[in-house]
């Protein structure tokens, strides 16, 4: 099934490095690409029809294959780029590397708070720094990789693949047919329609990781997860950064206050922020990108080395075939139902080429949603999932449930707690009070219908939270469990002593008051 790389053509061998990601052509790429594509493989032969088909190896469509397969399925998988999709070759992985070589930038910063005098500031070699990203993630892409797939006993083909009919795929020259098939093919940065952006030239999340040398300046359009997170790393890796949101406010999305501690960190951090600002036009001066900006109703005018898009995302839907199989979709993607079933009712979809939640570990549990529907009739239902998400600025910001206004939206009366990180002690100790806890309970009871924690390391500790709700247990329960002192995830036990002292009215206290007279 193998060729070797003497026996490929130039074509092939080319063909082999079009992914950004694989680029620079070094040790890391080279082994991150024999791993997740490599230009050698030759498809197998299919027999016979297969259990499941999966089109796209991301995360939902790894899950899925793995899962299926595990379970006795025959299954195939098929992927036209990367294995492992954008979380392992231009999302979580290389992104979360990079901010946490930013984050060692910031320590150093600020090591005289703790004593640590550092005599000079602390030098960044860029070059090393995306090295290092690149030298894991090809170390993380035996995980996603064909052959391990290969040994789980799926068969896995590398092309683009498009429908048929209601129950064959075609990829390359062969001809694949189906019992059930699940969609899982993702999403993809897309341009936004500003006046000569394609003319000048920018990055996204999909050709950012690619860069060697570190911009001197650079424009971060969108201030959304990615941006926010994008802008702190790279003016801590010492760019000057300018962040643009057409919105009011940074992180539009997210409580307001966890918004504005992120906006007062990134200020510390150096980047530049402007609020309501509508980029109009951009033009090239040189090797100067200019950015035109309508700050409503006043010009700015923004120059900067590189453009980086922190927001627009498209399905991965076109190059399918989709009206061939009978498969409803739109612009926001593949459309589901609950069950995550499609138009066709042996057809499913997962991950973001079909779901609002665009987060690897949704991507994850819709994977499972699909295996238990589409193999073994099940009705496992994506609404009741609760599903946490965290912006990976410093600090944190993580959120499951609702929102206050949403809940309020519904018609639900909501009571609503708020724990200062400057209460937690371990918080005061590590020199990290910047943030809170704030959980939404159902009025009357405690029964949680949201939280919102900002913190350092709020993407570790709302997890707790998260468990609660599945579990069908109240905020009160947690008063019960023992949390080790000192430790910051103290401040959720806060919150359920707090919830417990709502609890103790006037008249429960004047009746405590009298059973202890008795008791003297």
């Amino acid at each position: 099934m193998i060729r070797t790389a003497e026996q490929l053509s130039e074509a092939e061998r080319q063909e082999a490095w079009a992914s950004p990601a694989l680029q620079p052509h070094d040790e890391h790429n080279q082994r991150l690409r024999q791993a997740t594509h490599p230009a050698d493989w030759t498809n197998p032969t299919p027999k016979g029809r297969y259990n499941l088909i999966v089109i796209g190896a991301g995360t939902a469509g790894l899950v899925t294959a793995a899962g299926a397969a595990g379970m006795g399925a025959k299954v195939a998988l098929i992927e036209r780029s990367l294995m492992g999709g954008d979380c392992l070759n231009v999302g979580c992985v290389p992104s979360k590397a990079l901010i946490r070589c930013a984050r060692a930038v910031a320590d150093v910063r600020d090591a005289a708070t703790f004593g640590v005098k550092v005599d000079a500031e602390p030098q960044v070699d860029f070059a090393a720094v995306m090295e290092r990203m690149r030298k894991i993630r090809a170390e993380m892409s035996s995980h996603d990789s064909v052959a391990r797939f290969t040994e789980l006993g799926i068969d896995v083909y590398l092309g683009e693949a498009k429908f048929t009919s209601r129950d064959t795929v075609e990829v390359g020259r062969q001809s694949l047919r189906f019992a059930r098939a699940a969609i899982t093919t993702g999403a993809r940065a897309i341009a936004l329609p500003i006046k000569g952006l394609e003319d000048v030239g920018y990055l996204t999340n999909e050709t950012v990781f690619s860069l060697t040398e570190l911009p001197k300046r650079l424009a971060v359009i969108g201030a959304g997860p990615i941006g926010c997170e994008m802008a702190q790393a790279f003016s801590r890796l010492g760019s000057q950064v300018t962040l643009i949101e057409a919105e009011p406010r940074i992180m539009p999305r997210e409580d307001a206050e966890a918004a504005e501690i992120v906006e007062y960190a990134m200020h510390r951090d150096g980047v530049s922020i402007i609020c309501g600002g509508k980029t109009v036009d951009i033009t090239g001066e040189g090797s100067d990108k200019v950015l035109r900006l309508d700050c409503q109703g006043t010009a700015k005018e923004v120059r900067v080395d590189e453009i980086l898009l922190g927001v627009g995302r498209a399905p991965n839907v076109e190059s399918l075939n989709l009206e061939a199989a009978g498969v409803d979709y739109a612009k926001q993607g593949v459309q589901v139902n609950d069950y995550l079933q499609t138009s066709n009712a042996n057809i499913y979809a997962a991950g973001d080429v079909a779901s609002e939640y665009k987060f690897t570990h949704a991507a994850d549990a819709m994977a499972r949603i699909v295996i238990q529907n589409a193999l073994f009739f099940g009705r496992a239902k994506v609404s009741d999932l609760s599903i946490p998400w965290c912006t990976y600025t410093d600090p944190e910001v993580a959120h499951v449930g609702l929102y206050e206004h949403e809940a309020k939206e519904q018609g639900t009366a909501v009571q609503t707690l708020t724990i200062n990180l400057a209460d937690v002690d371990r918080a005061r100790l590590d020199g990290e009070t910047e943030g809170f806890l704030r959980v939404h309970l159902k009025q009357g009871s405690d029964r949680i219908l949201g939280a919102t924690l900002v913190a350092r390391h709020a993407g570790e500790m709302i997890s707790e939270i998260t468990a609660t709700m599945v579990a069908g247990k109240g905020l009160g329960s947690l008063a019960k469990t023992i949390h080790p002192y000192p430790t910051q995830a103290e401040v959720i036990k806060k919150a359920a002593d707090a919830y417990n002292r709502t609890r103790l009215t006037p008249r429960i206290k004047s009746a405590f008051k009298t059973l202890l007279k008795w008791r003297r």
